[in-house]
Parts: C-alpha cells; structure tokens; sequence
C-alpha cells in the first residue's frame, strides 16, 4: 500500500470515529439540515423552533476586524438568530468567548437605520464535551440580571447564553441528544433526523467521499499552517536567505517575500 492509499485509509478510519461532538462533522451534518437543527434547538431551547435558515461556518466580523467563525448560524420564522458552538477543549468555552460570539451576533442581527428596541433575541449556545460549568445540570442559561437592593431581576435584554453538557445521559430528551453527540455508530442513534445524515457521510459511498475529500483539505491546511509558521521563525532568526527559506519551507518564494515584510520593516 502506497502513502496515497494509506492516507486514504486513515482517512476512512478516521471517518468512522467522528461523532457530532467533533464541529467538523456536526456542521457538515447541519449545513442542509433544518430538520436536524430544529430537533436539536427544540430539545434544548424547550420550545417549538421553525428554522427559516442554516449557515455553517459563517465568519462574522466587527467594525475592528476582530471575527469568530461560527459552527452553525439559524434563524428562526421569528428572526431570532442562533448559534450553536461546539466546543470539546474546557478552555475554548470561556465566558469571554461566550461574550465575544454574543456580540457579533447582536452587531450583525441590527441592520443601518433600525430601532434597537426592534433587535430580536439572539442565542448562543455551547455544547461542550465535558461539563464545563461541572454543576452535573444538562444545561446551564447565562442571563443578565438588575441587582435591586438584595432582589434580583431578569434584565430581559433578548441575549442568551446556554451552555449544554455533553457529559450528561439523563433519560430524557437531553440525554438522548447527548448521547447521539457522542456516537460513532448511526445505529445506536436515537433521533434518525441526525442518524440519517451521520449514515450518509459514513456510509453512502457519494457522502464518504466528500467527507474524505474535507479531511483530505484539512491535512493539506494544516500542513500548510506549519510550513508558515517554519518560513516566519526561520524569517526572524535572519540567518538565512528568502530564496533558502522558500526551499526549506516548501512555499513559494513571493509568498515568503510577503511574509518578511511585517518583519523585516
């Protein structure tokens, strides 16, 4: 077996491990499926949700460039916009990140000349591998609240946060969800609106190859990442030439040349 075929192996192996919990297979088994999304934002809002729109992987910026690239973004028949995050590692789930997802989708939801008092809601939910908040609750709301003397009152601003623990296996329909999160088997799936789509990329021989074909393109990013990230320490330790540091790294020499620049100004 040649690397290409053992690569490619890798991959179908890999494949067959990815479970929702992992954002790259959950936004590739959303981005088509209302059905799927709206299950998952009923379950978890506790509440009928009538999705208009799915977007994955949708970078939003603000005024100063700063952007978050969120994993999917619905919309609702209400116009409340929802962004559901997966985050595995404890310390990608940061209330600041919270925050920072929160305004973007506030900055973008509230068009030129528009009312503030007509901005709908927005949702942020984080669904986490690991019980970050480590409470043993299915979900934790974040709301804003008036400190009144010792009273405390919903400030009723329109902006949620939601954290979910994927931990959690209750026997309810959370429970369920999460556990579906967390499965590698379409089979032992309870909700088939998500096992239909993770048995298509699995599976059926057009979804598996475009999901090899996305693993392939994220071997080739990464790869990429690091010949950077080699061609810039090689560029500030300013012992060898650009044109040497282009054949080392593997990157084109004006590509090198444009990475210089910043340092060497």
């Amino acid at each position: 077996m040649n690397t290409t075929e053992q690569m490619h192996q890798q991959d179908l192996d890999r494949l067959q491990s990815l479970r929702y919990i992992d954002d790259d297979f959950m936004t590739v088994c959303l981005a088509d499926n209302l059905e799927g999304v709206e299950l998952i934002l009923r379950i978890l809002l506790k509440k009928d949700i009538q999705i208009k729109s799915v977007r994955t992987q949708e970078v939003l910026k603000n005024l100063q460039g700063r952007s978050a690239t969120l994993d999917v973004h619905a919309v609702d028949s209400d116009h409340k916009e929802m962004d559901i995050e997966i985050q595995r590692a404890d310390a990608g789930a940061g209330a600041k990140r919270a925050r920072h997802n929160s305004s973007l989708l506030d900055a973008h939801i509230l068009k030129p000349g528009e009312d503030t008092e007509d901005i709908p809601d927005s949702y942020v939910i984080f669904i986490t591998e690991n019980d970050v908040m480590k409470g043993n609750q299915p979900i934790y709301p974040v709301e804003r609240y008036i400190a009144i003397g010792e009273e405390k009152v919903l400030f009723n601003d329109g902006s949620h946060i939601l954290y979910v623990n994927g931990r959690y296996r209750g026997d309810d329909e959370i429970g369920r969800l999460m556990h579906d999160f967390s499965c590698t088997n379409p089979d032992d799936m309870n909700y088939e609106v998500l096992a239909r789509k993770a048995r298509y990329f699995k599976r059926d021989a057009e979804g598996v190859a475009a999901m090899c074909k996305m693993l392939e393109d994220m071997r080739n990013e990464k790869a990429r990442e690091v010949r950077i990230d080699n061609a810039l320490c090689m560029i500030k330790d300013g012992v060898l030439s650009l044109e040497k540091i282009a054949l080392y790294s593997g990157l084109p020499i004006e590509e090198v040349k444009k990475l210089a620049e910043p340092v060497m100004a």
